[in-house]
């Protein structure tokens, strides 16, 4: 396990919000965010806001139910909830929606991913919440849209991966259609949805109002097709899958070598010129199978052989440094072990320390942003379920007698 990292011991004084406990960041210090979120698409968004200091608090049912996304303990849930606060309302019983609204009262933002029409049920949209609080930006993430002829479908990453027309484009041709090893459907509407909220907090800088963001898991996908979408809406292409080879830079895919696999990228003509030299093939400059991009194209099989020919007789390593000399972009390939172990990996700050409350001395993932001021730290692990539930209640005008009431209704 890699130790914290360099960037993480150049700011390790981490700041402070009025002389209290650790904040992660002083960059979205004084905004409060209400995480109504479940899974992955939703914390994925929040975690932005608490990363870099917002004052993010955790809505959880009195009943500490079994997560969707692992257990409380477990590293995803561990990863997905540190920086926040934790209160724990019924959000079916009357007490808890009137405390919830007087929360979101105090709130810049609140972010949910129920299923469209679940928090109208409950009386917490943003339309009712908005007419009390007009400053309030209102964040959404559904699997397939607020509204439309397939807004009531339950979303989930493997299902907009392929409907989103990504599990058509990944894996080995002939072979089915292959999932992206990550949920990237939910990582992405998760940081859209960040970026859309921060969108809206910038505007209400200017207009004094808030709005309605929305996304979801198959917007996000589609998005996420990009150049392979822009093919298909301009020039009529339908993509299809290519395997470790990039469908249109030719030769970029993975390759033997002496002592396993390497990745190289030989995009455009001054690196192809690069890499023969490199390889001692200048015959292939002059090869009219492979002098240009598309003859390489029509051509892949007979070149990527010709190359794995060459690659298998050095190791990754020597290739590595061969290639790299030469202005070729190569690199090794890693499991996620060997990530952790990268020197850059680590002197980057990506695994954080963290005094876990379930699971004592850890790391996590940190932010993949550096600032030069207003760095993302851990502050602190991901709360106890309710763990502050008397503070925030109290910070918004509830008393002893008020909590304790609440408590034996079931409301908290």
């Amino acid at each position: 396990m890699a130790q914290p990292a360099d960037h993480a011991d150049h700011d390790a004084a981490q700041p402070t919000s009025n002389g209290e406990s650790p904040v992660a960041s002083m960059a979205l210090r004084g905004i409060r965010v209400l995480d109504l979120t479940r899974v992955r698409s939703g914390p994925t968004c929040v975690r932005q806001f608490a990363d870099w200091g917002a004052d993010v608090i955790k809505i959880e049912t009195p009943v500490d139910n079994a997560q969707l996304g692992g257990p409380r303990s477990g590293p995803d849930f561990q990863n997905l909830h540190r920086n926040k606060r934790s209160l724990t309302i019924n959000l079916k019983s009357k007490e808890g929606v009137e405390a919830f609204r007087k929360l979101a009262k105090t709130a810049d933002v609140i972010v949910e991913n129920f299923r469209p029409g679940v928090k109208k049920r409950l009386g917490i949209d943003y339309e009712t919440l908005s007419a009390d609080n007009p400053r309030l930006v209102y964040a959404s993430i559904s699997g397939f849209g607020q509204d439309g002829p397939l807004a009531g479908r339950p979303g989930f990453d493997q299902i907009a991966q392929g409907m989103g027309g990504l599990m058509s484009i990944t894996g080995q041709p002939g072979q089915g259609p292959m999932r992206v090893g990550i949920p990237i459907a939910d990582l992405c509407a998760g940081l859209f949805a960040a970026q859309g909220v921060l969108i809206a907090l910038m505007e209400r800088a200017t207009s004094g109002k808030g709005q309605w963001v929305q996304t979801s898991l198959l917007q996000a996908q589609v998005f996420m097709l990009d150049f392979q979408a822009a093919r298909f809406l301009m020039d009529g292409v339908v993509p299809k899958q290519a395997g470790n080879n990039h469908p249109t830079s030719i030769p970029t895919g993975v390759f033997k070598t002496k002592d396993g696999h390497m990745n190289l990228a030989v995009a455009g003509q001054e690196i192809w010129k690069r890499f023969a030299i490199a390889v001692e093939r200048e015959d292939w400059l002059e090869d009219a199978r492979f002098a240009t991009p598309p003859a390489r194209s029509d051509n892949r099989d007979v070149l990527g052989g010709q190359i794995e020919n060459i690659t298998v007789t050095r190791t990754t390593a020597e290739w590595i440094e061969v290639l790299n000399d030469a202005g070729v972009p190569v690199g090794e390939i890693n499991d996620i072990g060997q990530v952790f172990d990268n020197p850059q990996v680590h002197h980057l700050g990506l695994a954080q320390p963290v005094t876990s409350q379930e699971r004592g001395e850890t790391h996590l993932v940190g932010q993949p942003i550096l600032m030069s001021r207003t760095p993302s730290h851990i502050a602190s692990p991901p709360p106890l379920a309710g763990q502050h539930s008397t503070d925030i209640l109290k910070e918004i005008g509830y008393s002893d007698a008020d909590i304790t009431s609440m408590k034996a209704l079931g409301a908290i």
